[in-house]
């Protein structure tokens, strides 16, 4: 990705106005014109605008009617067409829609063009008119209220796509969760039930939040965490998740995560102590079973340390699948530097592979940040001697080295092993 996408501003006026006008040629046509689009900038409508180098290469504006909203525009430079911006646009454009509470977004075509197989692509359907496709956004009226008081909210569309690496977990994840989730009825006729809850296990910085939420991605769902520490603060942690789990039930679909589950079901030890933890754990075992009644719903834990959770709590009849997530093998650390250092053919992947055995997604992530630093505050101390000139093309194979000199694994051989023992004693998938 070579590009910033971010919101319009009054500067971008001109430039976008020049997208708008030259691009009618390309074929990317609208029935809204140039006027209308004018207006609907002047006013303030939602609009996001890619950059590269500080120049505007790609636009997308719509107009907000109620829980309507109508793409006006979509435009992109003659030389970065096909190279997937036009999506990239959209996706940030329908997540300030959603934000707005849209409910539909439309996109009329003029005729058909390419443009209506990427609109397919991105969700849209096409209706019985001339090229008018439309996306259904789910979860308005009081049921987004009650998203909101959960702190929940949907999430971009493109999250599943975007996890890097991590190819084995993710394509087990995909065939045991997220298809019969996705596909019931054809599940349903091979004798498959889709899960209701999964528990994801692995040292820290692994991505297991990060799957949970591509899964909630992937499927449309809207994501809600329960967090142990912020119910704590309720005064009474029992009451406040029967409390939650109510108003859970009163969505039509939802992906829940709680996250270090263990804080609130531990192993239990004798003689339980009044008011203590035991009853936490207690309450939490009662309500799942009726979580589980719900057609679109599941439950997905997190834990460093699955050992330490209660047996009862993992059982057969509450947690469909427990899924190990460890550190990332040669291929998918490859995967992932590949993502961070952009494709540049001057960066030797292979090294940076072997520097980081044990690294976690979050440790090569630290250390790409460390780099890409580096190459910044280079690039403006050498602005400053050279004056405005051509940006370098960033940070080098020996910058991404002393990064990860610098960083300490989150992972430790021993905890590799204690997680070797775990997947042989818990895994379930």
């Amino acid at each position: 990705m070579n590009w910033l996408i971010h919101d319009y501003r009054e500067s971008d006026l001109a430039a976008v106005v020049h997208l708008i006008d030259t691009t009618a040629e390309l074929g990317q046509e609208s029935v809204f014109s140039l006027a209308e689009c004018i207006s609907a900038l002047t006013d303030r409508q939602p609009c996001v605008v890619a950059v590269h180098q500080g120049v505007p290469i790609g636009a997308a504006l719509a107009c907000v009617t109620g829980e309507r909203a109508w793409v006006m525009r979509l435009a992109i430079a003659a030389g970065w067409r096909g190279r997937g911006l036009a999506s990239a646009l959209l996706v940030e454009l329908e997540r300030r829609l959603i934000a707005a509470r849209v409910g539909r977004i439309a996109y009329v075509l003029p005729e058909e063009d390419l443009l209506g197989e990427g609109l397919l692509n991105a969700g849209y359907t096409r209706q019985p008119a001339v090229a008018y496709f439309e996306k259904t956004e789910p979860l308005h009226g009081p049921a987004a209220g009650l998203l909101d008081d959960l702190g929940g909210r949907f999430l971009q569309s493109d999250l599943w796509d975007r996890v890097a690496g991590m190819e084995k977990e993710k394509d087990l994840i995909e065939r045991r969760v997220v298809l019969p989730l996705a596909e019931p009825e054809r599940a349903a006729s091979h004798g498959v039930r889709p899960p209701r809850a999964i528990t994801l296990f692995g040292p820290p910085g692994t991505g297991k939040t990060t799957f949970a939420r591509a899964i909630a991605s992937r499927l449309g769902w809207p994501f809600v965490e329960l967090l142990p520490s912020r119910l704590a603060d309720e005064g009474n942690l029992s009451a406040a998740l029967r409390d939650a789990f109510a108003r859970i039930a009163e969505l039509e679909r939802v992906l829940v995560f709680i996250d270090e589950v263990e804080e609130i079901a531990p192993v239990r030890t004798e003689p339980a102590q009044p008011g203590g933890i035991h009853g936490v754990t207690n309450e939490l075992l009662k309500l799942i079973p009726g979580f589980r009644e719900g057609d679109e719903r599941l439950l997905v834990c997190a834990t460093n340390s699955i050992r330490s959770l209660d047996p009862a709590f993992l059982r057969p009849g509450r947690f469909d699948y427990l899924i190990p997530i460890g550190t990332p093998d040669a291929g998918a650390r490859a995967a992932i530097w590949s993502r961070y250092t952009a494709g540049r053919a001057g960066v030797d992947v292979a090294a940076l592979v072997e520097a980081s055995e044990l690294f976690t997604p979050a440790d090569i992530e630290h250390a790409a940040r460390i780099a890409a630093q580096v190459s910044f505050e280079r690039d403006l101390e050498a602005a400053v001697v050279r004056g405005l000139g051509a940006t370098p093309p960033g940070a080098t194979t020996e910058d991404y080295l002393a990064a990860v000199a610098q960083c300490r694994p989150t992972v430790t051989p021993a905890m590799t092993g204690e997680f070797q023992a775990d997947i042989a004693a818990h895994a379930r998938f």
